[in-house]
Order: C-alpha cells, then structure tokens, then sequence
C-alpha cells in the first residue's frame, strides 16, 4: 500500500457535502430563513437613514418629529436585526456540533469496518492525522462556516438587490466594480486544492516521523541513531514548512488584492452617484443609501474571502477524511468453521511481491495441541503467526481452521476460534474493568479478578479503586493485561507472539504455566524466543529463512542434532 491513503475528488466531497447537509435539512431551512429575516431588517436602517437626509434637505413640515420617528425605526429594525442574527447563529452552530459528530462517527466507523490485514498496513501518521486534526479542522468548519457563510451570502444578496432596486444606474456600477473580487476568488481557487492537500500530506508524514520517533524511542537510543533520526524528523519539518509557505504565497496574493477590490464598489458609486447628484438625477439621500449599502456589503464579501480561504484547508481536510470510504472494507462473510484444526498448505507469502517471506509452509495444528515455533530472527515465525491469526492472506496455499479458509471466517467468528497476542498492546484511557470488559461484556468481576490472577497481575493490589481505578501502566503490567483480556475472551486458538516478551524471565515463566492450565484443552501457538517455552511444549516447529525445517518433540529433535539442538544446547550452556 502507498504511503498515504487514498483522497476523495471534489465530486465526492461535494456529495458528502450533500448529505450532511440533507441528515439535518430542517436546520439548514430554519437557518436560511432567519438570516434572510435579519438581513432583510439590516436593510430598513440605511433605507431610512437616506429618508432622513432628503426629509432634512428638503426642510418641509415638521422636520424634528419626522427625523425622530425615522430614528426610531431605524433603531427598532437595527435591534431586529441583531436579534434574529443570534437565534440564526445558534441554529448555526447546533446544525455544526451535529453534523461534526456525525463526521467524526462516520470515520471511526469506517476505520473500524477496515478489514484487520488491511488497518494493520495503513500509515499510521496519516491515519491519526485524518481521525484528529483533519475531523477537527472539518468539524470546527462545519460548526463555524454553515452558519457565518449563510449569514454573509443572504446579507450580500439582499443588499446587491437592494440597491438595484434603489437606483438600477447605482446597482450595475457597484456590480461592475465587484468584477474585481472575481476576479482574484477564481485565481486563488484554482490553485489552491493541490497546495492545501499538499500541507495535510506533509503534516501526515510529519506526524508518522514523530509517532514511529516516540514509539521507538529505547530502540533508537540503544543503537544510537539519535542523529539519523534527528535528520528524518528535519526532512518532514522542512517538507511540511515547505508546503505551508505555499499556502501563505496564495494568501498573501489573495487578501490585498480582494482589499482593494472590496472597495472599488464604494468608491465607483460615489463618484458615479456623485456626478448623477450634480445633474438633478438622483437626490442626495438616495446616493447616501447606496453607499451605506454598499459599505455593509463589504463586510459580508470579506467574511465570505476570509472563508473561501479556510475552506480550501477545510476541503483538503474533508476530501482526506472521505478518501477513507475508498479503502475497501471487510466485506461481510458467511462462512463457518466446523472443528478448530488448524492445516497450512503449501503456504506462500510475500509482502512486496519481490520475494517469499515464507515458502511452501505445510503444517498441521491439532485442536488441544501446544506448538511452540522457534528459529533465529527473521525466520518467518511471526509471519507464520499473522497467516493462522487471519491478518494476512497466503499469496499461494491455504490456511483454514475446521477446513474453512481463516481469511473467510466473519470477525466474530474468528475471534471465537483464534486470537494473536503479541508484544503490541493498548491501554485505552479508562477504568480497569472497561479495559477488561472489552473482551467479554458479559464478565462478572469475579471473571475479571479471574483473569488477572490467572496472568499474575500482582499490581492489581496496589490500584486505589481496584477494578474501577484509571490506568496507568508500565510496559509489562499492560502486557499481562492484554493476556488478561485473552482469559475473558476463552478462544479455543491463542497464538502468542513475543507476548511475554516484556516481562522477566521467571514472571514470563510462571505466566504461560498459569495460561497453559487456565486454557487447558485449549490450543496454544507459542513464538518461543526462550527456548524453556519450546521445551514444555507438546511439539517444536523450527523456521529457517522462510521455511519450516524441522517438525517434532523437544527429545526427538534434539537427538537429530540439527538446527533446534544447536540452539538448545547454545541456549542451555549459556542459561
């Protein structure tokens, strides 16, 4: 798979647009007729100011108490105004904090519907980026640019009409001086959704670098590659500064030249209102209304500018946080197994295409069995274990458990017949018992202090609340977790994979004897790096470059005196 995932095209942004849009319809209607309600008493207080002036200018009657009934009205129709565009506003911003958690739900959805084999090789830098600060960045448009764009384009609308209808000569002018703003909008647009996706894949890749940094950190100072590292992390820096200088050049193009623009209307009208005035073709106050609303008009336009700048950044974020519908998802499956043998046949695999990690694999797991594969690093051992677990596909051969292929078997089903424990755990940022009950909602805490004792969490003791304390755990206090949740799960196949690796030699031992006898009948797949683990099982495995070299008992195969008693009696001279 490509470094970054794929990314949604403008038509689908749209339609996913769309729909959000249409989940909460009856928001948006009540959004768009209140902002046109607002803007159309906005409109009144110029109106009647430009009464004012003529009442005034022509000085008949009792101009005092016409000048403060017009007051008035402009100040009732001014507070009108302001009222209707909060109630709009709150339609607004309830319609955002909906249709963002729709958003966030619809990623984590499909992260979730991902097929194991598949997550398991997405980027995982661009993947957080996607589910965090591009849902973010989508959510907080959604909630802020709905509302603040409806607002501005209703107000815009009503005001070009309204000065059409005032005076159409003043109207086309002020149109005609707009060509401008246009102009500079379709420049910038054009040449903004590559840029913009250009900075979300940088801060991705940026994002990867410092994840796999923070992960790996013990690894990279005991090897000292401290400045390898540092010079992978300067490339994505410089690479997402380089991309983000991009996106400044267009702005810096863009706002001053739509400032000047936003004022040519203005200045066009008073100069052509002006000139009208001069030949008794309009009256003052008629030249006075225009302008007032063409100058409102010049806040709505910049409140549309500074928007169509932020939803270019926006748009690249929703087109990353859609391009996840076109990863295929686990497509649903009706297979069933029957038994819980486990036959590797003629198994090949590659995982570039270039060469067999794993060749002609012909195996044979009985239900009950304890298999420990062993062979030095890099022998396929755990690729092996990634084939029985069903997270990846033998690119030739089968793998089946009770005969049905393991890649076939529904999630649920799987689980039910074989879990893959390795060294990789997670703690989610919640109570013990929710960290345990993921495994078997059903569980009594009984079953929970079951499980725990079963793998030897002594620390359990020492937790303030017991099973309903927050977690935090070092490395192997969250490995016997994991292996705690395995217990509650009761799979008739569990496959260790380096899963005690993290804990000492003496608690790793008494760990997989206290396992063996909780999952008693149960079939276990140990990847054994202590040779003290082949030995306690009921039959060896031995990988070697990709192939399985020797099959049979620890007695048997260490009277061959082949590759497993070298390393046996290596092992053992050394322990």
């Amino acid at each position: 798979m490509s470094s970054q995932m794929p990314v949604a095209g403008p038509a689908e942004v749209r339609a996913a647009a769309v729909r959000d849009l249409k989940a909460d319809r009856w928001a948006v209607v009540g959004l768009v007729l209140v902002n046109g309600l607002a803007a159309a008493a906005g409109l009144v207080g110029p109106l009647l100011l430009g009464r004012i002036i003529d009442t005034i200018q022509a000085g008949s009657g009792n101009v005092l108490s016409a000048v403060d009934r017009l007051a008035f009205g402009a100040l009732v129709f001014t507070v009108v105004q302001t009222v209707l565009s909060w109630w709009a506003l709150k339609i607004g911003y309830r319609f955002g904090e909906r249709t963002a958690a729709r958003v966030r739900e619809r990623f984590l959805k499909r992260t979730l519907a991902l097929p194991p084999r598949v997550a398991d090789h997405l980027p995982a830098g661009d993947l957080i980026a996607r589910g965090s600060t591009d849902a973010s960045l989508v959510a907080l448009t959604l909630r802020s640019a709905v509302p603040e764009i409806l607002v501005a384009v209703v107000h815009a609308l009503f005001l070009i009409v309204a000065v059409l209808v005032l005076d159409p000569r003043l109207g086309l002018c002020g149109l005609v001086c707009l060509i401008g703003v246009a102009g500079a909008v379709r420049w910038y647009v054009r040449r903004a959704r590559p840029v913009y996706l250009a900075v979300a894949a940088a801060g991705a890749e940026l994002a990867g670098v410092i994840a796999s940094n923070a992960k790996g950190a013990r690894t990279i100072e005991l090897l000292g590659l401290e400045e390898r590292r540092t010079e992978v992390s300067e490339v994505g820096i410089a690479e997402a500064r380089t991309a983000r200088l991009g996106a400044l050049w267009l702005r810096t193009v863009l706002f001053p030249w739509s400032e000047i623009a936003l004022a040519l209307p203005v200045v066009g009208v008073l100069l052509v209102g002006g000139a009208l005035y001069a030949n008794d073709l309009v009256t003052l106050g008629v030249v006075v209304t225009a302008t007032v609303y063409l100058r409102q008009l010049v806040g709505p336009l910049d409140t549309l500018m500074l928007w169509i700048e932020q939803l270019q950044g926006a748009g690249a974020s929703y087109a990353r946080v859609e391009g996840l519908a076109d990863i295929p998802a686990a497509e649903p499956q009706q297979a069933k197994a029957v038994g819980d043998r486990i036959q590797v046949d003629n198994a090949h695999f590659s995982y570039t295409g270039a060469r067999d990690v794993l060749s002609g694999i012909d195996l044979v797991v009985q239900p009950g069995e304890r298999l420990a594969i062993v062979g030095t690093s890099g022998a396929g051992k755990s690729t092996l274990a990634r084939l029985m677990a069903g997270l990846d596909r033998p690119h030739t051969g089968s793998v089946t458990i009770g005969g049905t292929p393991v890649v076939e078997l529904p999630p649920d089903q799987l689980r039910e017949h074989v879990v893959l424990i390795t060294q990789d755990h997670h703690v989610f940022h919640d109570s013990l018992r929710d960290n345990l009950l993921i495994a078997k909602p059903t569980a009594t805490d009984e079953d929970l202090y079951g499980a725990l004792s079963a793998v030897g969490a002594d620390w359990l003791d020492d937790l303030p609340d017991g099973l309903d304390s927050e977690l935090d755990l070092d490395d192997a206090s969250a490995q016997q977790l994991s292996l705690a949740r395995v217990v509650l799960a009761d799979p008739h196949t569990l496959i260790l994979d380096e899963a005690t690796a993290l804990l000492d030699p003496k608690t790793a031992r008494q760990t997989e004897q206290s396992l063996a006898a909780v999952l008693h009948g149960r079939t276990v797949i140990a990847i054994a790096h202590r040779l003290q683990t082949a030995h306690d099982a009921d039959r060896i495995a031995v990988m070697e470059a990709g192939r399985l070299v020797e099959l049979g008992t620890h007695d048997e195969l260490v009277t061959a005196n082949g590759t497993y008693g070298r390393l046996w009696r290596t092992w053992h001279a050394q322990a």
